[in-house]
């Protein structure tokens, strides 16, 4: 495995609560910035999109972004006429920013078109390590959109899977 430190970054916050990103040390290699894209997302993804941009200007020959939790991921198609496309408007700005590479994980539907990694080696071992009777369990997924990492899931572990139908209502409301 490489020898990999993290840079030196410092970040602050203006009065009116903007971002500054300043670099402290010499980026002009590659450079992977993590944000978990969890929390504040908003924040968050301002400030990601500064201190790419600052990389760039810095002359950082590659900048990949590696965001585990891809923010507005579940955005990514128009489900009424006149809505945005959230998840596609945040790879542009990645983009625009400069990042050569995204890294994400699980993503909440496949057209969002970034590096994707899964989890299910990680939780598969964790089930393994954790919970010894795993055998006699039923590994459960919260909706259709869940099926399919569930099933993998539940195929490798040899395990019963299952499903929970919800209806949608509007945004946050489950039936």
């Amino acid at each position: 495995m490489p020898n990999i430190k993290p840079g030196r970054v410092i970040t602050k916050e203006f009065s009116n609560r903007a971002t500054s990103v300043e670099i402290n040390e010499s980026v002009r290699e590659n450079v992977f910035i993590v944000q978990s894209g969890c929390g504040e997302i908003n924040d968050n993804l301002m400030e990601l999109l500064i201190m790419i941009n600052a990389c760039k200007i810095v002359s950082a020959s590659r900048v990949t972004a590696v965001i585990p939790c891809f923010p507005y991921a579940r955005q990514d198609r128009k489900d009424e006429s006149r809505a945005p496309i959230s998840a596609e408007l945040v790879a542009n700005m990645l983009s625009v920013a400069g990042a050569d590479h995204i890294i994400t994980m699980d993503l909440h539907a496949s057209q969002i078109q970034v590096k994707k990694t899964t989890r299910e080696p990680a939780v598969i071992r964790w089930i393994c390590l954790h919970i010894p009777d795993h055998k006699n369990a039923v590994i459960v997924s919260p909706d259709a959109g869940g099926a399919e990492r569930v099933t993998a899931i539940a195929d490798r572990l040899n395990i019963d899977f299952a499903l929970i139908h919800k209806e949608r209502k509007r945004a946050n409301e489950i039936d």
